[in-house]
């Protein structure tokens, strides 16, 4: 049974019982990202998560994962454009000391100066570690250059001028300006008494305020381009895309479905087309990535540099094949009940409901049940498949981004002759 809840200091709380199961897995969200981030603060939202596991007035970093460690359970974070979570998954009987200890890294993180200097070297050795990641790399660069000097497009990890130059003030003043009751969100799946965790987390984070207030963000111009980085690897990582529609748009259950048909597995055109027919890539798919107002839909692919034309050509041709060789109504079912198989079977795992969960209310200020996700996939036709796909699919607004050895290629004539 799902439950929400919302604390006199505006702490979202949403929780849903699980009894069959003994496991709990607990999150708290935080409405802010890379994309909150001024040029000079660029990184600090993820530099942030990472202090977080550093010591507080009553544990230290070594105390926060023994203790975690103890009980056997699972603890991390991640920081995305829009958002941070933290979260734990432990035995129901642990649930306790997971509350206590992720209250406490939240509302008490020292940020000692010294913690600082070392973890900005753990994390400047994360940003090489990225770069030399080209298959990652190259998501990051398209949408830097089709959302130009926007913190939209900006790296989650940040720049190594920018993270060197942080101190303890620079932390405590963003956490303060940034983190507050209005923007978190507390989620909790699993096996626990609903009434009873609602009165524990009042009492851990009743008195947490800030005087942090509603930021007013940029708004986002998607510019198409086309661009190519030299990089010295053995292959060449391509990414096109095409401006999509934002989180909990209304056409989003069309959009997922049409993906799902046009390069979101391997029965898909895109890979069936590339890979399997023409054996170009090893690599292939498309996916989708949707933000509180805007979004993307995304291929990739990684091919030896002398294929470039011949791989540019032919997804472009994936792409006027989708209108020209319509999908059928059997193959429109068969992705549909992939979809909610695929659905059905996540939600077994706290983790997965937890985070859905999360998302979901901290960006939108809802959450859907199980039966109206599964009515939303259900309601997909052909008519709405093709509408949506007719939106994004439009080759007048697609972009490029290429990284890795270049050859002797002119990549936008490549692209111009291939659209």
């Amino acid at each position: 049974m799902r439950k929400l809840v919302t604390l006199e200091n505006g702490i979202d709380i949403v929780m849903e019982e699980m009894d069959a199961i003994r496991s709990v897995s607990f999150g708290i969200w935080v409405r802010n990202g890379s994309r909150n981030e001024s040029q000079m603060e660029s990184g600090i939202s993820h530099f942030i998560e990472h202090m977080m596991f550093k010591g507080t007035d009553r544990r230290t970093a070594k105390g926060i994962a023994d203790e975690m460690d103890s009980v056997g359970g699972q603890m991390n974070a991640f920081t995305t454009k829009e958002y941070t979570c933290y979260y734990t998954r432990t035995l129901d009987s642990h649930l306790h000391i997971a509350l206590d200890l992720l209250s406490d890294m939240f509302l008490c993180s020292k940020f000692d100066s010294e913690d600082i200097k070392k973890e900005c070297k753990v994390i400047t050795e994360e940003i090489d570690m990225y770069e030399d990641t080209a298959e990652e790399l190259v998501h990051d660069l398209l949408q830097r250059q089709v959302w130009i000097d926007n913190p939209i497009g900006y790296s989650v990890i940040g720049k190594k001028e920018t993270i060197s130059a942080f101190t303890r003030d620079t932390f405590m003043n963003y956490v303060d300006t940034h983190y507050s009751p209005k923007n978190t969100v507390i989620t909790m799946v699993g096996r626990f008494n609903a009434d009873e965790m609602v009165e524990k987390i009042r009492q851990a984070f009743g008195g947490f305020t800030t005087s942090a207030h509603e930021m007013n963000l940029p708004k986002v111009i998607y510019t198409p381009s086309v661009s190519a980085k030299p990089k010295d690897i053995e292959q060449t990582h391509l990414c096109l895309c095409f401006p999509g529609i934002p989180f909990g748009d209304d056409r989003a259950f069309n959009l997922t479905v049409m993906n799902t048909m046009f390069g979101g597995g391997m029965s898909s055109r895109l890979f069936q087309k590339i890979r399997e027919e023409n054996g170009l890539a090893y690599s292939v798919y498309s996916y989708i990535t949707p933000y509180t107002d805007t979004g993307l839909m995304t291929i990739y692919t990684g091919f030896n540099v002398t294929q470039a034309a011949d791989v540019i050509k032919l997804l472009f041709e994936v792409v006027n094949e989708f209108f020209t060789d319509r999908v059928t109504q059997v193959q429109l079912d068969k992705a549909r009940e992939q979809l909610k198989s695929n659905f059905l079977l996540s939600l077994e795992s706290t983790s997965s409901r937890m985070s859905s969960l999360g998302r979901s209310q901290l960006l939108l200020q809802r959450t859907m049940t199980d039966d109206e996700i599964v009515e939303n996939l259900d309601a997909v036709t052909l008519d709405s498949l093709y509408d949506i796909a007719s939106l994004i699919l439009d080759k007048e607004k697609a972009s490029m981004c290429v990284l890795g050895r270049l050859g002797e290629w002119d990549y936008e004539d490549l692209f111009n002759k291939a659209r």
